[in-house]
């Protein structure tokens, strides 16, 4: 069997100009060509689809993640070329990969099998070089924070309130926590710091959230970099950093367009984490796709616990996007890891484990259907280890919820392995629906965080120490209590704690630290022991990757 790297690799691919032209009717001198098969879209170009009427927006979601694996990205992929292959116009909006996981644990983020993104070996690796212009940007403001305090420091920033860390897109637990600026008075003052990855960088969650160049521009001056000893907010703008900022970002703000396997369009753009900020793709990608096709389908990272509450508390709430119907995706394997099963096992039938198992997904599904308010439909990724007892069992207990289930192949058979469920989508967007918020805008950030926890973790109760408690009654009166809640914590779990598995109730979420994203108009609510800057694995996949006669190996 053909790896998803070989599958790639053997891909006829259509040149980038061609695709866009004939699929989308973008002409040629609206698209900055990156080789044959990668573009951008002219932002100028985009600008004139605003008063285009919109198409029918898809939500792709899942089932809390395991190691045995569920496949959000390969139906997001493969529902796609579904929704083109039974006639309709269909454009597939991802985010793109870091290369902290590409070379940390997932090995690539383009798909798998017969749905897939190509040029998938470019997609993950660099790309257009976005991630690196993200990172410039926010390495920049590091910088001339450092060099504004050197150079006599005219804002009065205290260096212990100092907010702004630097970012590299890679997993490196060594930069988590360090000391900077030893070696003398010419290389500033020393003071403890650190480094996130690139995608918990604020200006990551900016770029995904702007709307426009000046929105960019202004979002990216709002940045709070730290306070004074009086407590004063000083802001990006207050160092003159964010017109320069906005240079680096210019280019990369205009979306990616790629294909599919089967020669349909996709925009790629933007990638922030799901666990640690709020893990969807460009609402300037999101929004453009709606103006040039009828459906649009879209992910949210990780289970909808954490991508899709983000989805709708922060993107939807601040753009104005509303999705007409939900996809949540899981495997057999997965749910019977969730009940308790072995990764050994997880091939063999077990329907006790499944059993147990199930309540992750029935949790899912009663926050998408009931909390969130959207109709929705389970995509299951068929294995051949998938007995009829188990699928049985599923189809019930999901019956039950008033929810259908679809066996989906299109790993193996591309698109028209998830014809059905591109049917049942189409007929899920025709029925009204009216998607729902967490929370309200009005109300206080500890009621927020408060009702996420408790709504949608079922968790019993919200604890924090004295001091964080004194940060979010501060960042409260302060005015910042309007801003959505961003909770920053492990994606394997309804709780804080990775091991708890299934559907927990009753358990206690802790708030360790809280950030003020002023820019992206976020509060981050950092939870349990989740780090913004992960660390690789025993056995990273960078290990497997490699260059072996004149092709790129490893990537999955």
């Amino acid at each position: 069997m053909a790896s998803d790297i070989e599958i790639a690799q053997a891909a006829n691919m259509q040149p980038i100009a061609k695709l866009a032209q004939e699929k989308l009717g973008i002409a040629p001198e609206h698209l900055e060509p990156y080789g044959h098969y990668k573009a951008k879209v002219s932002l100028n170009f985009l600008d004139q689809l605003k008063d285009q009427p919109q198409g029918k927006l898809v939500l792709v979601t899942a089932i809390s993640p395991t190691p045995a694996g569920e496949g959000k990205t390969t139906t997001t992929v493969g529902l796609g070329d579904a929704l083109n292959y039974i006639g309709k116009k269909a454009i597939i909006c991802l985010r793109e990969p870091s290369l902290g996981p590409v070379f940390g644990v997932k090995g690539g983020a383009a798909g798998g099998g017969h749905a897939q993104i190509v040029p998938m070996e470019d997609i993950n690796l660099h790309f257009t070089g976005d991630f690196s212009a993200i990172a410039l940007a926010n390495n920049l403001l590091a910088a001339m924070i450092d060099n504004h305090i050197h150079h006599g420091n005219e804002l009065g920033i205290d260096v212990r309130r100092i907010q702004w860390k630097r970012v590299v897109d890679m997993n490196d637990r060594a930069l988590r926590h360090i000391v900077q600026s030893l070696g003398g008075p010419a290389n500033g003052y020393p003071r403890e710091d650190g480094f996130d990855i690139v995608v918990a960088s604020e200006v990551m969650a900016i770029f995904c959230l702007a709307t426009s160049l000046e929105d960019l521009k202004t979002r990216l001056g709002n940045i709070v970099v730290g306070y004074t000893r009086e407590q004063k907010a000083v802001y990006a703008r207050d160092l003159q950093a964010h017109g320069a900022m906005t240079v680096l970002l210019k280019d990369a703000l205009a979306p990616n367009l790629v294909q599919t396997l089967e020669n349909n369009p996709a925009f790629v753009h933007g990638g922030p984490f799901a666990n640690i900020a709020h893990g969807c793709n460009t609402v300037l990608a999101t929004q453009s796709a709606l103006r040039l096709a009828d459906y649009v389908v879209t992910e949210a990272g990780f289970g909808a616990d954490l991508g899709a509450e983000k989805f709708l508390d922060i993107k939807c709430r601040k753009s104005g996007l509303r999705p007409s119907a939900a996809v949540i995706v899981a495997t057999v394997r997965a749910m019977k890891y969730h009940g308790g099963a072995d990764l050994k096992t997880i091939t063999e039938e077990n329907l006790s484990a499944l059993d147990k198992g199930i309540v992750n997904l029935e949790r899912h599904v009663e926050n998408v259907s009931t909390i969130y308010g959207i109709p929705c439909v389970v995509s299951i990724n068929r294995f051949n280890s998938d007995t009829p007892a188990e699928i049985d069992m599923l189809k019930q207990r999901m019956s039950a919820l008033g929810v259908k289930v679809v066996l989906a192949t299109h790993w193996s058979d591309g698109g028209k392995g998830a014809a059905e469920l591109a049917q049942i989508v189409v007929e899920l967007c025709d029925q009204p629906s009216t998607p729902r918020f967490v929370y309200e805008e009005n109300e206080t950030l500890w009621d927020k965080i408060n009702l996420i926890a408790k709504r949608v973790y079922r968790a019993s109760e919200v604890t924090c120490d004295a001091k964080v408690r004194a940060q979010i009654r501060k960042l409260q009166d302060d005015g910042y209590g309007h801003y959505p809640v961003c909770v920053a914590k492990t994606q394997y779990s309804f709780s804080t704690d990775p091991q708890l598995r299934g559907a927990p109730e009753g358990h206690v979420i802790n708030v360790r630290e809280v950030r003020l994203a002023a820019g992206a108009e976020f509060v981050v609510m950092v939870c349990g022991d989740i780090m913004t800057m992960p660390g690789l694995p025993k056995v990273p996949s960078a290990a497997k990757i490699d260059w072996v006669d004149g092709k790129v190996v490893g990537l999955f």
